[in-house]
């Protein structure tokens, strides 16, 4: 996916009727399609209120026009803004009007692109414009916000900046052996590695907060039928997202749902109940409840506690999920009187809930920010995506090997792994990233942006 230079265009608000409307250009004809719009160039940066007119002057609609010239725009190319009134049936028209001048539709996310290919935005900066949009919590907002601002992609010039000055001083003493300078022996280049490894687990582990705060935890709830399941379900999101009642096998399909325990999306799925049954349909329900099971971060799986064959279930369920990580919940302690309560076994956890009447159910939340290492995220925290972590977790790799490579008095094996090391950080900023990997990430992005 590769810029050209023809004008593009797209509607930049989402589809549907709305107070106002937003056709985006960005290329070399927007002074044409300005003239041939609005009468005249606008003057930059500076809101005009003017009417926009079709092909035989009549008039389209009025509104705001915004031009930005370039390089001084999102795009680093000449940018219009069309501010209209938010009717489908405008939005298409002026948008028409505008293609007909010749501009093409825009692609998904070629504004950002752009923007990117012109050095206005790295790579980094880029995805973050698409998680800010996306965001499902204000504390993911605020972390998108901080990536796009670039504070992510300032740490990682920053020890891209280090590494580079270590291999310049390693590839000198190499080249140069008669200078007797025996970096091998030299304390201060291992000190300067382990400096360059602690920051990056540092990052590591910010980012890995990062991908929490935009991907979440994918949490399945299992169990037998009537063992509180869809009462859960219900508690965790708030509403009544399932049908309760004291027939077993009420819900045979998956349910879905999406909350955030303190900033970390969460995606509960409720699932029909673990049993032998003779019903096609329920048979088709428990056959999508253990594919769910087996997809899931963390499995909750509840049971009856005022039932003494839970235990037997239990051992079975455990046979059958082989090494999944779950945790076990006594529902029901509203009928037991028992206390709410969090348990640690030898290899497992244990918590004591009412779903009923919510006894428990915050310490089930904290319980579940644990298992992924969740912190609630302050001002400095930023965004990631599963693609920065595994550079990251390249660059520690090529680091941790250079470091067993000095003690080894292997030069030049210690050289190329620095290089290693800086070409995985720099896949993070778009300095070294193949056409295919930015295809893939910019066909992400919605229209218009």
């Amino acid at each position: 996916m590769i810029t050209d230079n023809e004008t593009i265009t797209a509607v930049a608000t989402p589809m549907g009727r709305g107070g106002v409307g937003i056709v985006r250009i960005s290329g070399p004809l927007v002074g044409f399609i300005a003239g041939a719009v609005l009468g005249h160039v606008p003057q930059p940066r500076h809101a005009e209120l003017l009417v926009f007119k079709g092909e035989e002057g009549e008039t389209i609609d009025n509104g705001i026009a915004l031009y930005f010239p370039a390089p001084h725009s999102f795009t680093g190319e000449d940018v219009l803004e069309l501010q209209g009134h938010g009717g489908p049936m405008v939005m298409d028209m002026l948008l028409r009007r505008v293609m007909q001048l010749g501009a093409r539709p825009a692609r998904p996310g070629e504004f950002s692109l752009r923007a990117f290919m012109n050095n206005k935005i790295d790579l980094a900066q880029a995805e973050a414009i698409a998680d800010l949009i996306d965001s499902a919590s204000t504390q993911a907002a605020r972390s998108a916000i901080n990536s796009l601002q670039g504070e992510f992609s300032r740490q990682i010039h920053a020890l891209v900046d280090k590494l580079i000055e270590l291999r310049m001083y390693i590839e000198a003493a190499i080249d140069f052996p008669d200078e007797e300078i025996d970096f091998l022996n030299a304390g201060h280049i291992a000190e300067r590695m382990q400096i360059i490894a602690a920051a990056i687990l540092t990052i590591i582990s910010a980012a890995q907060q990062g991908c929490l705060m935009r991907d979440g935890m994918t949490v399945v709830i299992a169990g037998r039928p009537n063992a509180g399941k869809s009462s859960l379900l219900n508690c965790l999101s708030l509403r009544d997202s399932a049908i309760v009642t004291d027939i077993p096998g009420t819900t045979r399909d998956v349910l879905h749902e999406q909350i955030t325990i303190d900033g970390m999306p969460l995606h509960i799925i409720d699932t029909a109940g673990l049993h032998d049954s003779p019903d096609p349909v329920e048979q088709i329900g428990i056959g999508r409840a253990w594919e769910e099971i087996s997809r899931a971060d963390r499995v909750l799986l509840v049971i009856d506690d005022s039932e003494s064959s839970s235990e037997e279930f239990v051992a079975q369920f455990e046979q059958q999920i082989a090494h999944q990580s779950y945790t076990l919940v006594r529902n029901k302690i509203d009928l037991t009187g028992k206390t709410a309560a969090i348990i640690k076994n030898q290899d497992s956890w244990e918590v004591v809930i009412s779903a009923r009447t919510g006894a428990g159910i915050d310490l089930l939340c904290s319980h579940l920010k644990e298992c992924v290492g969740f912190k609630d995220g302050g001002e400095g925290t930023i965004i990631a995506r599963r693609r920065h972590l595994d550079a990251l977790d390249r660059a520690r790799m090529y680091i941790h090997s250079a470091q067993q490579r000095l003690h080894e008095r292997a030069g030049e094996l210690v050289a190329e792994d620095l290089r290693q090391a800086q070409s995985a950080l720099s896949e993070i900023t778009g300095e070294f990233t193949s056409d295919d990997l930015l295809s893939k990430i910019f066909a992400s992005f919605c229209i218009g942006k």
